[in-house]
């Protein structure tokens, strides 16, 4: 929701600002999300027992876990890019910024977003579904 509003920054040197504070911290934040939810999913696949012990809660540790690394890995290997080599190059720029590089990066940062949160909407919707039929 932020990142097409980038674009419209009067300056390319303030949408790159705006562009890797919000990248940082949006980084920063889902990965914390996304390592309390696997953990937690995960711990409740071990600890259970063997008997109610259902495969959901794994696939679904899984699938939230691949929503952040596994993603990124994925789409950096198709693209032949690298997110962090591209943020440097912004950043290396100065003052000197190239308006057109930004809008390629916050376009390939809204399309990796929009893969993430697909994954983890399978995630999301492979738990509901597997805790109904685990008759909750």
């Amino acid at each position: 929701m932020a990142l097409p509003s980038l674009l419209a920054l009067p300056t390319a040197v303030n949408a790159r600002t705006t562009f890797t504070y919000l990248s940082s911290k949006s980084q920063y934040y889902a990965a914390y999300l996304r390592y309390i939810t696997t953990f937690t999913l995960f711990s409740a696949y071990l600890l259970s027992p063997r008997r109610f012990r259902h495969p959901y809660l794994l696939y679904t540790s899984i699938l939230s876990f691949a929503s952040g690394p596994g993603v990124d890995y994925a789409m950096s290997w198709r693209e032949d890019t690298n997110e962090r080599r591209m943020a440097l190059d912004l950043e290396a720029q100065g003052d000197d910024v190239n308006g057109e590089q930004v809008r390629v990066a916050v376009e390939r940062k809204k399309l990796v977003e929009g893969v993430k949160a697909g994954t983890a909407g399978v995630a999301f919707g492979m738990s509901v579904v597997g805790l109904w039929g685990d008759g909750a």
